[in-house]
């Protein structure tokens, strides 16, 4: 059972990273365009990354890594996995709020198609999801690093 959450608990964090990063990729193009139909494609394109490979991944690599504590005595008083837990609370919160933001932004620029968005609005949204992008990929890493590293830190029940 460690095993396959160890699995799958890798092979969520790995799509998460991809998608994480294929999204802050077509953020940073997305900036650049001047057609209407260029962004309403743009967009449709992070909902698809978002809703086939980022969210589910995301889903998977907290479920999983939930689960390994729970079945992992060794785990339970460990700080470190305690404090994946808690880097995974923020990485799920995170997910939820690019996830939302990218949809209706989707919505908006596919009713819209006839007018480009003014370069304000497209600065301010892509500055903000780009900044929300690096923040998640940060601490994602992060996660991987503790899990990986499994430093020392105080035990929980002390």
């Amino acid at each position: 059972m460690r095993r396959l959450l160890k699995f799958l608990h890798l092979a969520g964090s790995a799509g998460l990273i991809g998608a994480a990063a294929a999204l802050v990729v077509l953020v940073n193009v997305t900036a650049a365009l001047t057609s209407s139909s260029g962004y309403a494609l743009m967009f449709g394109a992070m909902v698809q990354i978002t809703t086939w490979i980022f969210l589910p991944s995301l889903v998977l690599t907290v479920i999983s890594g939930l689960l390994a504590i729970a079945v992992n005595p060794a785990y339970h008083d460990a700080g470190w996995a305690w404090m994946k837990a808690a880097t995974g609370i923020l990485i799920f919160e995170g997910g939820l709020h690019i996830l939302g933001s990218i949809e209706e932004e989707a919505k908006r620029s596919a009713q819209a198609l006839a007018s480009l968005p003014s370069a304000e609005h497209v600065h301010r949204l892509v500055s903000s999801e780009r900044n929300t992008l690096w923040v998640m990929l940060a601490i994602t890493i992060a996660n991987i690093v503790l899990g990986v590293w499994r430093p020392r830190l105080p035990r929980i029940s002390e």
